[in-house]
């Protein structure tokens, strides 16, 4: 019992002693509620010649944690390859296709070929969060 507390002590310590500077956070997370589908890489839901290709030029593969986004989401950060947590998924997402400019405060989830999963998951509300990278504070000192 004295070696594990005296452990704790240490740790504690040398935690607490460290020379460095605290580390900023890379990205700030923001949350959202959205209208969430599923899609799939079939020629009738997306282009007819290539449907595995996302609208920016990314080659979508069966079993990739990706989604599609509504047009007016650009605007909100939510663009090429920004991190998404949903609210039922384990997994992180990366935003790599556009939808129809008709949708609005909508995604789509990449779902492979597996257009009964796509059916099965239907429509609905849910929550998101989504990282925007912060940017570097620039010293104005002469």
């Amino acid at each position: 019992m004295k070696r594990l507390g005296l452990m704790i002590f240490i740790l504690l310590i040398s935690c607490t002693t460290s020379q460095e500077p605290p580390k900023m956070a890379s990205h700030e997370w923001f949350g959202l509620e959205v209208t969430a589908t599923a899609y799939n890489s079939v020629t009738w839901q997306t282009k007819i010649d290539h449907p595995n290709i996302a609208a920016w030029g990314d080659t979508l593969k069966p079993g990739m944690k990706t989604i599609a986004v509504s047009r007016d989401l650009l605007k909100l950060g939510l663009t090429h390859n920004t991190m998404v947590r949903i609210d039922t998924f384990p997994d992180t997402f990366y935003v790599k296709d556009k939808m129809h400019r008709r949708w609005r405060n909508k995604i789509d989830i990449y779902m492979g070929n597996d257009v009964q999963k796509a059916r099965d998951w239907g429509r609905k509300k849910l929550q998101i969060c989504y990282a925007i990278p912060v940017k570097p504070k620039q010293n104005n000192n002469p």
